[in-house]
């Protein structure tokens, strides 16, 4: 297989820690938010086995922010999402799937309530800022919108916990889930965040002064030592191991919350007002027409490339497959999968075939562990 690189330009930003990761040993990119963002250090399995036991730090920079303030700031981050905030605290994130017109997802982002009157909107991999931008002047309100300069370090795995008490101290260990608070580095104030794109437990520096988060970064390395501390990325045998989905690759703008089992995040009793959700109420009285699946797949390992029909054994079409990987814990394939219905039940069986190669196919429930 031929070696690629990508050419950087200013519509592909590099990160502040961009030349620490390449020092470290990045054999990959993938390009998230218009930016770089590490998809490999070496081997992809050894990666997932550190994560699991041990402590990583990752340049997640790529994951942006779109900043909303102002006196109707609460009103347009509502209108963006179906999930209720009315009863949101400061100091809390929110796991928020944003909706259009059409009760499609935009994107699935954290949102952090930073004051009443402003909020960070996490995001994931498409432009969330214009369309918050287009909805703010369409409806009027009185926002300012706009991607502050935030450049996210996460820690995580089960040694995190051990490292960032040794550099903030026991009070960063007492942060809830979900929770953030500000923390102190060498004079320098930092939201930290007690989250990640990982089950493994672990927290997010929302990096606002970049030379104190370059010192942290190299911090974390020098004190991370006894703890086996290497430089990783958000992993693939992991997160779909977990059923954390990817925007972009497990679902996107053709499929609603109600298929991708976003239910307890949709609000359609609530008085709130959100874009989409008359079309949200008739999907849910009609009835979903496919639905996010597990899949095992017959295979020792497995190369995917967008995404694959799987058919039964008619030659029907019965879904997509849209993420895989081998898992090491249940030593065969697995991944995620959009299953039309009457197919998309736990037990149904189908094939596919990858590369030249026919596959067996069983459908199974997330998340796998």
């Amino acid at each position: 297989m031929k070696n690629y690189s990508i050419a950087k330009s200013r519509r592909i930003r590099s990160t502040p820690y961009t030349s620490r990761i390449e020092k470290q040993g990045v054999t990959s990119y993938t390009v998230y938010n218009h930016m770089l963002l590490p998809a490999a250090f070496g081997s992809i399995e050894d990666s997932y086995h550190h994560l699991k036991k041990d402590v990583q730090v990752w340049d997640v920079a790529a994951e942006r922010q779109v900043e909303i303030s102002g006196k109707d700031s609460a009103k347009l981050i509502q209108l963006m999402t179906c999930r209720d905030l009315t009863k949101s605290k400061i100091g809390r994130c929110y796991y928020c799937p944003i909706i259009d017109d059409s009760g499609n997802l935009v994107n699935d982002p954290v949102i952090l309530k930073l004051a009443e009157d402003k909020w960070w909107v996490s995001i994931a991999d498409s432009d969330v800022i214009f369309f918050a931008k287009g909805l703010a002047s369409g409806n009027k309100l009185d926002v300012k919108i706009f991607e502050p300069n935030v450049d996210i370090i996460a820690i995580q795995g089960p040694k995190s916990f051990s490292l960032m008490e040794k550099i903030f101290g026991k009070a960063i260990t007492e942060l809830k889930f979900f929770g953030f608070d500000y923390y102190n580095f060498k004079g320098v104030k930092h939201l930290i965040a007690r989250s990640g794109w990982s089950k493994q437990g672990g927290f997010e520096v929302y990096v606002e002064n970049t030379q104190s988060g370059l010192d942290l970064y190299d911090q974390l390395f020098e004190m991370g030592k006894e703890f086996n501390v290497k430089p990783g990325c958000p992993n693939l045998i992991e997160r779909i191991e977990s059923g954390l989905l990817s925007y972009g690759n497990d679902f996107d703008n053709k499929d609603n919350p109600f298929e991708c089992g976003f239910e307890k995040y949709v609000s359609l009793e609530s008085n709130i007002n959100f874009l989409g959700k008359d079309k949200l109420k008739k999907i849910k009285s009609e009835g979903i027409k496919k639905k996010l699946m597990g899949v095992e797949i017959e295979a020792k390992n497995i190369s995917l490339t967008g995404s694959v029909d799987i058919m039964n054994n008619d030659g029907k079409s019965i879904g997509e497959l849209r993420s895989a990987c081998y898992s090491p814990h249940f030593k065969k394939a697995i991944g995620i999968a959009m299953i039309k219905e009457p197919f998309c039940k736990a037990s149904e069986t189908g094939k596919l075939e990858i590369e030249g190669k026919t596959l067996t196919v069983k459908v199974c429930d997330l998340p796998f562990i």
